[in-house]
């Protein structure tokens, strides 16, 4: 299969010849599957959704509980645009790690349910004229977690608008005029973003932006029958398109080029806040076991940012100075390890109020060892002091209101992120001209650091409690957690004089295995 010329690029016209390969180690589709209708629409054409609800509508497809194809919209004519259309929408992804008690494993599978790209500067023409047509049902985006928001320089008559609320308001507002507001032809709206009520956000600028732009006001009525916005989660390690060795050597074993490969974890939870009603009219969501469709989400949200987000945000601080650089490094680092299956199942699991809180966590301690997934800690790191707020501090805070007792592998989680948060490892980083990511609050914490003594033997009882006072950093103020203050600084003046990994062994050891 391979010629002189190099291993041909997947396309339609591959398609026959991969699937008459004997011991091909992928699955490859029947062509009917890119025949189906056009009836979704995506904004958005990362990595992220190409793993994930791409794939979903993929495999509903070859199940025959869907019908349909997505066209996705890109914000600029990119080059990823560019590879969609030069490989009729088709891309192998690779869903390697594996599932909790069973060994490594690898899938490989041609996905044929993207149809075409279309970029919002360049064809905005083109985008709209999707929006008339009458068989679309669904509408995805994954614009990252500032994508949705509020634009004040948004004009209806911009082509196109330069947020994607804006472009989303542009889009339906076309729809409903050319079906003169037709409730049969609203669309079921799924944002993908990572925010907590993404729908409800959405739904909330698309109104604003309709009374801002004066339109009839059918459409706010429209919008209130026909086009609901549904609130999600989305859970899924997708670390995109592989590089370096790892792509040879997937490209050797598939026997083809593909700029689109992509590679995912198995592990996947795509939680849509619907009714009875919604969840029948998504049949495609019983394709996968991951895939719910609840009332309420809450539970699902707070089980997977305490824990997993959570455990992310303790282990960084702690790991990195002991010389980690992966999660996966850390998480079979005996001491580490150790100290964060103690946080999750001890401290973090029992606040939470979501059915199977503990199974969770060990399947999120399993998915931390993908030996497939290069997660790097420092990448984590990125504005970590909120993401302790968010992440770490309300379980800090319901932990003792539950028991009485402070949370001893939280608090030592914070400690370590305290002197993390005095500069050290960032600086020698900066030196080897490696990256940094951001964090807004990390001078307010460095000028903190620098009103005590550099004497690492030096008391730092002050420093943490002027910390813990700032309600601002944490919305709280956790001078009030009855002893935390006192635990912290304990930690804090171990690690700062001992170093991290001996304050880490002198925790272990006065706690229960």
């Amino acid at each position: 299969m391979v010629s002189t010329e190099g291993p041909p690029r997947l396309s339609r016209a591959l398609l026959d010849a991969l699937r008459t390969l004997r011991g091909q180690a992928i699955d490859v589709p029947n062509a009917s599957l890119l025949e189906l209708p056009e009836t979704v629409v995506q904004f958005g054409t990362g990595g992220f959704l190409r793993g994930f609800v791409d794939d979903f509508l993929h495999r509903a497809n070859v199940q025959g509980k869907f019908n349909g194809r997505v066209v996705v919209v890109g914000s600029t004519g990119s080059a990823r645009n560019g590879s969609i259309r030069d490989q009729d929408g088709l891309y192998t992804l690779v869903v390697q790690g594996r599932r909790i008690d069973e060994e490594p494993m690898q899938e490989c599978r041609i996905i044929t349910s993207v149809s075409r790209a279309l970029s919002a500067v360049d064809e905005w023409d083109a985008v709209l004229a999707l929006a008339r047509e009458p068989q679309l049902q669904l509408v995805f985006s994954n614009t990252t977690e500032v994508g949705i928001t509020l634009h004040p320089t948004d004009g209806a008559a911009d082509a196109p608008p330069s947020s994607f609320p804006a472009k989303l308001t542009r889009f339906l507002w076309e729809r409903a005029k050319t079906f003169d507001f037709d409730v049969a032809r609203g669309l079921v709206i799924i944002p993908c973003e990572l925010i907590e009520d993404n729908g409800t956000k959405l739904e909330e600028i698309v109104h604003a932006l309709a009374r801002r732009w004066k339109l009839d006001a059918r459409f706010a009525t429209w919008l209130d029958d026909a086009v609901p916005f549904c609130n999600t989660l989305v859970d899924r390690i997708v670390p995109g398109t592989p590089r370096g060795d790892n792509a040879r050597a997937l490209m050797r074993m598939l026997g083809y080029e593909d700029a689109l490969l992509t590679c995912c974890e198995p592990y996947c939870l795509f939680a849509i806040e619907g009714d009875d009603a919604m969840r029948a009219r998504l049949g495609w969501t019983s394709v996968d076991p991951g895939i719910v469709v609840s009332e309420h989400i809450g539970p699902y949200r707070e089980r997977k940012v305490r824990l997993l987000n959570g455990a992310h945000t303790l282990l960084v601080p702690v790991a990195l100075p002991m010389g980690c650089e992966l999660v996966r490094d850390a998480i079979t680092h005996p001491a580490i390890g150790r100290f964060v299956r103690q946080a999750m199942l001890e401290e973090i699991a029992p606040t939470l109020d979501a059915d199977g809180a503990a199974e969770f966590a060990e399947a999120v301690l399993e998915r931390f060892q993908n030996p497939f997934i290069m997660h790097a800690l420092i990448d984590i790191t990125l504005q970590a002091t909120m993401k302790m707020r968010v992440r770490v501090v309300p379980t800090i805070q319901r932990f003792v209101s539950r028991t009485g007792q402070v949370p001893q592998s939280l608090a030592f989680g914070f400690a370590a992120f305290l002197l993390f948060m005095q500069g050290q490892c960032q600086a020698t980083r900066r030196e080897h001209g490696l990256t940094v990511p951001a964090d807004d609050h990390a001078a307010h914490l460095k000028t903190l650091w620098e009103r005590i003594p550099a004497d690492a033997d030096a008391p730092v009882g002050e420093f943490v409690w002027a910390v813990c006072r700032d309600s601002a950093l944490w919305g709280t103020d956790l001078t009030l957690v009855a002893g935390f203050c006192e635990a912290v600084a304990d930690h804090l003046w171990r690690a700062r004089s001992l170093g991290v990994g001996a304050a880490l062994d002198h925790h272990l050891s006065t706690t229960v295995a």
